[in-house]
């Protein structure tokens, strides 16, 4: 599965952006997705994930309320909507995939199989 992130940009402070994650090679409809976020010089951080049922989703505190998860599996597709940002959100974002779970998430990227290549989000203040 390789794993392609898109929608990053520049952003004023309080504004919104759509991240998007579209999956080639095979369907991930079944895989739960995540959604990480990393700073210069900062550990990569949880953000968001949705289980591969589609019925369950997590949001790390930082994000939770502002942002929204969601999944279009016939577009092959995982979304990250981002209201409200800050510029502490400022960060290169990733998304990926794990195979192993249908009906739960994990806020471990070390339970991730693929990753995307990031798309940069810089929010002004």
């Amino acid at each position: 599965v390789q794993l392609q992130a898109s929608g990053g940009g520049l952003v004023q402070a309080g504004g919104s952006l759509r991240l998007s994650c579209v999956a080639s090679g095979r369907t991930f409809g079944s895989y739960a997705v995540g959604w990480f976020r990393q700073a210069p010089g900062k550990e990569r951080e949880f953000l968001a994930a949705i289980s591969g049922s589609g019925g369950t989703t997590s949001y790390a505190d930082s994000v939770k309320g502002r942002f929204t998860i969601s999944r279009d599996d016939v577009k092959n597709t995982v979304y990250l909507q981002m209201n409200s940002l800050k510029p502490e959100d400022t960060a290169v974002y990733y998304c990926a995939s794990d195979r192993s779970r249908y009906y739960s998430t994990s806020r471990s990227p070390s339970e991730y199989d693929y990753w995307g290549q990031g798309t940069q989000v810089t929010v002004s203040s």
